[in-house]
């Protein structure tokens, strides 16, 4: 069976398509959010000519980010990391077949991350709970297994049950060893899981707009929709909006790159 590989050229030029796609909305809301608002209105396409840093300030002040970007950190920051401890702590036994059904289990967790979400049951809950309206539970409600859960036990597979057999006749115990020593090995795939969960938790929009009515307690992207009915005509700022609530999850990749590419790839292939 021949396999007819693209052209070198012909990919190299796929590729360069795919970059300009993805890049050239950033790019150009970047330079949108320098300009002043009569160089936006007279070449709303060409380069910023006059920069205009003024008016990040002024989306920041006026749009009272600072409260809602603090929000939001919180909220991502306990929910990833709740998160993805509790899917390396479920998926070490079950990718060693520590527990009965395990096999049914990984089955389980994968079927459910196909599954709608049960919004109506999932707010009674939190209702009755009485952690509507409250940061304990908009954590609760953003802090899910699915994924992570998945990729993590496809890339503890890969880890040598020796390690295991070792780490027991030195008298580790399981929850030093699952602590001290897997979860230092799978740092691609942790990093990989807190990514994916926290860009979700951060972009969340429906889930804030059912689970939170305090102003007070809104994350960033309700308060990037506030800040949107206020100043809806001046898109220079609108533009510095966006640019500020669309950095740190752009940061957080940039830093966690080489870590997110290969624990995707090897949890996948593992798997």
């Amino acid at each position: 069976m021949k396999i007819h590989l693209v052209p070198r050229p012909l990919g190299y030029l796929i590729m360069l398509i795919m970059v300009i796609l993805y890049l050239y909305p950033l790019l150009y809301l970047f330079n949108v959010s320098f300009k002043p608002d009569v160089e936006f209105i007279v070449d709303p396409v060409g380069i910023v000519k006059q920069f205009q840093p003024e008016n990040y300030v002024n989306a920041w002040k006026q749009g009272n980010f600072s409260t809602y970007i603090w929000n939001s950190i919180l909220y991502t920051g306990v929910a990833v990391g709740a998160s993805v401890l509790i899917s390396a702590l479920a998926a070490f036994p079950v990718s060693r077949s520590y527990i009965k059904w395990s096999n049914f289990v990984y089955v389980f967790f994968m079927i459910a991350i196909f599954l709608p979400n049960n919004m109506i049951p999932q707010w009674n809950l939190i209702h009755w709970l009485g952690l509507y309206n409250t940061r304990i539970g908009y954590i609760l409600v953003n802090t899910g297994i699915g994924l992570g859960f998945m990729l993590m036990t496809g890339y503890i597979k890969a880890v040598p049950r020796e390690l295991d057999e070792a780490a027991s006749i030195d008298g580790c115990s399981y929850s030093r060893y699952v602590m001290m020593i897997i979860m230092p090995l799978i740092k691609p795939v942790l990093a990989t899981s807190a990514i994916l969960q926290a860009i979700g938790v951060w972009n969340n929009v429906i889930g804030a707009t059912i689970y939170l009515s305090d102003k007070k307690l809104f994350p960033i992207v309700l308060g990037l929709f506030k800040f949107y009915g206020q100043f809806s005509n001046q898109w220079t700022l609108l533009a510095a909006a966006l640019v500020i609530v669309a950095s740190p999850m752009i940061i957080l990749y940039i830093f966690l790159q080489r870590y997110i590419i290969e624990g995707a790839m090897t949890g996948a292939v593992k798997s």
